[in-house]
Order: C-alpha cells, then structure tokens, then sequence
C-alpha cells in the first residue's frame, strides 16, 4: 500500500507541469474519496481499481471507434495506400462523367420539348441551340 502512495505522489509531481497546460476545465478532477496522503483501504483500492479499469475501457472504446489501428496500417503500407487512392480517384472520374452525362441528356430532352412548344423568343434559341448541339454530336461543323 506504501508503494502505491509513493507512486501516486511521484506521479503527482511529474504531472504538475502538464496541469499547468491545460485549462481548469480540462483538468481531470482528484478522486474525492483518496487523498495523497491517506493509506488506501481494501474497499477503497478496489473502487480505485474499478475507476481506473472504466477509465481504460472508456479510452480502448475511442481508439476503436476512430479506427485507429486501420490508419495505422494503411500508413505503413504505402503501395496499398497509393492503389486505394488510385482506385478512389478513378471511382470519381468516372461517376463524374456519368453524372455530366445524364445531367446534359435530361438538360438536352427538356430543351427539344421546349422547342417542340413553339415558343415565340424562347423556341428558336432552343431549336438553335439543340440543332448545334445535334451537329457537334455527329462531328459536323455547324456555322
């Protein structure tokens, strides 16, 4: 038991700079029912123990809900990191290029039943502009 004051004491002291860092806020509060100086009881050193042991579980928790250990490992392996984010880059590239291309054909099936309305100004921009793109399509030049 003297050897756990001892300890408690020392850490204490080594401790004191790091508290200065922090905010009060921050600062993890003293066990209330242990003082720095008191002998621990049987009952007391396994509420101790018990804190300790939730404090642990608590921390284990977070490391593996940050998934911690899968960054690490991807970091030290740098030629799955580069072909993971290759394969990412290409997965975008391409879902980019579907999504141009279903985005401009509906831009393009609204504009021709737009055109097909006959709208005074409105109709012969349309019909113009879906007549230029019709010719860009089939690689003729359009002036």
């Amino acid at each position: 038991m003297d050897n756990l004051n001892e300890e408690r004491s020392e850490r204490n002291e080594r401790s004191e700079p790091a508290k200065a860092r922090f905010s009060e806020e921050h600062a993890e509060p003293e066990h209330p029912a242990l003082p720095a100086n008191a002998a621990l009881t049987g009952d007391e050193e396994k509420r101790l123990i018990h804190h300790i042991h939730e404090k642990v579980s608590e921390i284990a928790a977070n490391i593996e809900r940050t998934q911690i250990a899968d960054y690490v490992t991807l970091m030290n392996k740098p030629r799955r990191l580069i072909f993971a984010n290759l394969i990412a880059g290409i997965s975008r590239g391409v879902g980019l290029g579907l999504g141009i291309t279903v985005f401009a054909g509906t831009i393009l099936y609204a504009l021709k039943a737009l055109g097909a309305l006959n709208l005074p100004i409105i109709g012969t921009y349309i019909a113009d502009l879906v007549e230029y793109v019709q010719f860009q399509l089939e690689g003729r030049r359009f002036y």
